[in-house]
């Protein structure tokens, strides 16, 4: 086949792409330049796609002797990924910029222009496998070696996207395999530490950096009862399970400390509580997608697994479609036990087994710890729960 080979600068991609020319097809390398700061070293970076990582994918391109290429999609990468962050974090949410950008830049629009050029797929260093059924259809399956499993981060592929795709190193049982065959290439990347955290946010400082794009206005710290307990100086600088820097003078009745339950952007709250509220028993999401063939009858409960960050466990629960809150369709996932620091905006992928199933994204949660408020008409009414 023609393929692909997104080149990021690291060992993962780099090895990748040797096992595709290895494997007889023709490949060509690309990086993707998605810094709008072209200028910008790894020196001081925690991220990926910098001018060194660029030089560090054209040196192992002339190794294996392959086309390199240097595209710039730094306009679709704001556009897609750096704006929406901005927007989600605005809107009281939790994004997850990589998902995001494996969703709109590596296989969106990274594919389509492989596709308009004559690519018969893309090439990628994630550690997923790409598994064919009975009837000749390609699934999304996790890695062989799960501690480095990358298929939470692929969950939001869509079928034609993954009958386009190529994961070589699905099979490698360990990272280490990867980069000592990496050295026994003669890559420069063999012992290039991984990048992580936020690309665009180098230092690690998010709460600093949204803080220079995003307007604080002063608001109202509630409890769950929607007392005021306190006030802060933007909503947007907590994230649902915080516990530091909310600065309440009145101490909890139970003296035990408090947690951020809610971000509410329209109103400018936060709501606090215990800790025990942050356990979620019911997550849903109306923009939610499948990994290959779709259930037959997904508005039929089936059981699954849910994994809600990249490397958090998964956990037994059951899945299906419904009609949500306000009329339109959504995933609807309740796990078997209440799961721990959800957040809208994050991503909740299923899995059946190995298998990708699919994702959502988080619209909404329902707390295990239901409120109780008494109504003000009567005093000797009783509790009424509150969803929250």
């Amino acid at each position: 086949m023609k393929v692909l080979a997104a080149m990021s600068g690291g060992v993962d991609s780099a090895v990748a792409a040797a096992r595709a020319v290895e494997a007889g097809h023709e490949v060509v390398g690309v990086h993707l330049a998605l810094s709008r700061m072209p200028g910008t070293l790894r020196t001081g970076s925690r991220g990926c796609c910098t001018v060194e990582d660029s030089m560090d994918a054209q040196r192992a391109a002339n190794i294996m002797g392959i086309p390199y290429y240097v595209w710039d999609f730094s306009e679709r990468f704001k556009l897609d990924v750096v704006d929406d962050f901005i927007a989600e974090y605005s809107a009281g949410r939790t994004p997850n910029p990589c998902m995001r950008c494996n969703e709109k830049i590596k296989f969106a629009a990274l594919l389509e222009k492989a596709m308009a050029l004559g690519f018969d797929a893309v090439c990628t260093g994630h550690y997923a496998s790409i598994l064919t059924d009975a009837d000749g259809n390609k699934q999304l399956h996790r890695a062989a070696a799960w501690a480095k499993d990358q298929s939470y981060v692929l969950g939001v592929l869509t079928a034609d996207q993954i009958n386009h795709s190529m994961f070589p190193l699905g099979a490698t049982p360990t990272k280490a395999e990867v980069r000592a065959e990496a050295a026994e290439r003669g890559f420069s990347v063999a012992n290039k530490p991984d990048s992580y955290d936020i690309c665009f946010i180098p230092d690690g400082d998010t709460k600093g950096w949204l803080g220079e794009r995003v307007a604080q206005v002063t608001g109202d710290i509630l409890d769950r009862e929607g007392n005021t307990l306190g006030q802060h100086d933007g909503a947007v600088a907590f994230t649902v399970g915080q516990r530091k820097g909310l600065s309440i003078g009145t101490p909890a009745a139970d003296g035990k400390p408090r947690f951020v339950l809610e971000v509410r952007p329209i109103t400018n709250t936060v709501v606090v509580g215990p800790k025990e509220a942050l356990a979620i028993r019911e997550i849903a999401g109306n923009e939610y997608t499948w990994a290959g063939l779709a259930p037959e009858q997904p508005e039929v409960e089936f059981a699954c697994h849910v994994q809600i960050r990249a490397h958090a466990d998964p956990v037994p629960a059951v899945a299906q479609v419904v009609n949500g809150l306000e009329g339109a369709l959504e995933l609807r996932i309740i796990p078997n036990e209440p799961l721990a620091g959800v957040a809208p905006g994050q991503t909740a992928v299923v899995y059946v087994g190995t298998r990708v199933l699919g994702q959502c994204t988080i619209d909404r949660t329902v707390s295990a710890v239901p409120v109780f408020v008494t109504p003000a008409s009567t005093a000797s009414a009783s509790p009424v729960p509150v969803n929250a």
